[in-house]
């Protein structure tokens, strides 16, 4: 009997008669960041979709020379997609409106220092699909899988997507398998560690 019940408890992995299986990790994927977001700010989905009030990061930086990133508008209202640094800050809206944030807003318009940078030729809608790429040169918008055309330069620093969200509005982040194919030479943003 003693001989049975030590066959089910290796079997299972149970008690002191363990297998010594080590159980794998979860590679890290890229998320909103609890830690840096805005005090109103409701982040679910694993870390993928944000709602409330306010501004979150993404848990990396962009690190490497082409990355790309989506936003689905799940509900309209007031929001913002871009980069920004750690000094952002994440509670006080329109992000854009300093020189730590770069952001399109729900108007079709690019901000940064509070000053219109670019516009899109289409303002995004309810369902809409919204890319992002960066090369550390420029940030470009793509809107459901086209590109607008309105690069913005000038950017610096440590820099992290950002996303912001009021009056209504949210917003799913894809920073993975995304809707539309990235442009030529642009991939999904990558956590440092795997650079290496």
């Amino acid at each position: 009997m003693e001989t049975c019940l030590y066959c089910v408890r290796q079997c299972f992995g149970a008690g002191r008669y363990n297998s010594g299986h080590t159980r794998l990790k979860e590679p890290p994927s890229v998320v909103l960041d609890t830690s840096y977001m805005g005090s109103d700010v409701v982040i679910v989905k694993n870390g993928r979709r944000i709602c409330g009030s306010g501004a979150a990061l993404a848990n990396v930086p962009i690190v490497q020379d082409k990355a790309y990133f989506e936003v689905k508008l799940q509900q309209t209202g007031s929001w913002g997609i871009g980069l920004a640094t750690r000094r952002a800050d994440l509670n006080r809206l329109p992000l854009g409106d300093n020189e730590d944030s770069w952001v399109l807003r729900c108007d079709g318009k690019v901000y940064s220092n509070n000053q219109e940078r670019a516009r899109l030729t289409d303002v995004p809608n309810e369902g809409d699909v919204i890319g992002l790429s960066y090369d550390h040169i420029e940030m470009n918008f793509y809107l459901n899988g086209k590109n607008m055309q309105c690069p913005v330069t000038g950017i610096r620093g440590m820099l992290y997507p950002v996303f912001y969200v009021d009056d209504g509005a949210i917003m799913d982040v894809v920073f993975n398998e995304f809707f539309h194919p990235p442009p030529s030479g642009f991939n999904k943003i990558m956590i440092e560690q795997s650079l290496l």
